[in-house]
């Protein structure tokens, strides 16, 4: 048996089976604690999974390279129009939990008014998520620009940079605010055992339009999903809902 110690998470590998031991969940008892058991089969100790691991990471700073390039036209004008239209600067940066629990940086196009997470605790009672995440459909905010960049995922964009660094992946579960990611359970925090992503299930099956349990038990299908097989449909479906603009504010 090993045992992975995460900020945050105390997980044993068990037989396949990833289990989080943690008092008061059902199912299955031992030593007065209840164990509360979620299969993720073979994925961290496979030899298929470290070749998988190790493939995904070369495609990752190919692609990131590749997409850089290619998007460098709409970096660029993304960047006089934020710079245009409101006073800041053009690239956010906020801190994110990552993989085990590690907190990083992650970048995107500003897409608010400056000071606008000092707002937030204003408009806290009009928000439109459960769960720890924090959600305005109109929220006063943002910034036309900010609004248009949001809908088409251009905000997103810098996070190729992420990428390239080894803070993320193109595909895994989106990276959450640390404030959030501090209110999660240790159960929900399973999702931390793989690389946050520029898009993963979640992004494809409605966005904001679905509940924070419901992203939650995404991120698990992901994780026990992963595959280059899986990476590759969830990118090509990504590119249709951008294009479409679904859940997305």
């Amino acid at each position: 048996m090993k045992t992975y110690h995460a900020k945050k998470l105390n997980i044993e590998v068990n037989g396949g089976c990833l289990s989080e031991v943690k008092p008061g969940f059902n199912e299955v008892k031992q030593d007065s604690l209840t164990m509360n058991i979620v299969q993720f089969p073979g994925n961290f100790l496979s030899k298929e999974h470290r070749i998988y691991f190790g493939i995904k990471r070369i495609a990752d700073i190919l692609l990131s390279v590749l997409a850089i390039i290619v998007l460098s036209p709409i970096f660029l004008l993304t960047g006089i129009a934020i710079k245009v239209e409101s006073k800041g600067k053009i690239i956010y940066s906020q801190l994110r939990t990552g993989k085990n629990g590690k907190v990083f940086k992650i970048y995107k196009f500003r897409s608010m008014y400056q000071d606008a997470e000092l707002l937030r605790f204003q408009l806290l009672d009009q928000n439109e998520m459960d769960g720890p995440v924090f959600k305005i459909q109109n929220d006063p905010r943002i910034t036309k620009v900010g609004r248009f960049i949001r809908k088409t995922s251009i905000d997103e964009l810098p996070q190729l940079i992420n990428i390239i660094r080894g803070d993320m992946s193109i595909v895994g579960p989106r990276p959450l605010v640390v404030y959030e990611t501090d209110q999660l359970s240790k159960h929900e925090n399973l999702r931390h055992l793989v690389q946050p992503g520029l898009t993963c299930y979640w992004q494809i099956s409605g966005r904001n339009d679905i509940t924070f349990e419901e992203w939650i038990q995404l991120d698990f299908k992901y994780i026990k999903d992963m595959s280059l097989w899986t990476d590759i449909k969830i990118i090509v479906k990504t590119v249709g809902v951008v294009l479409l603009r679904k859940g997305a504010y």
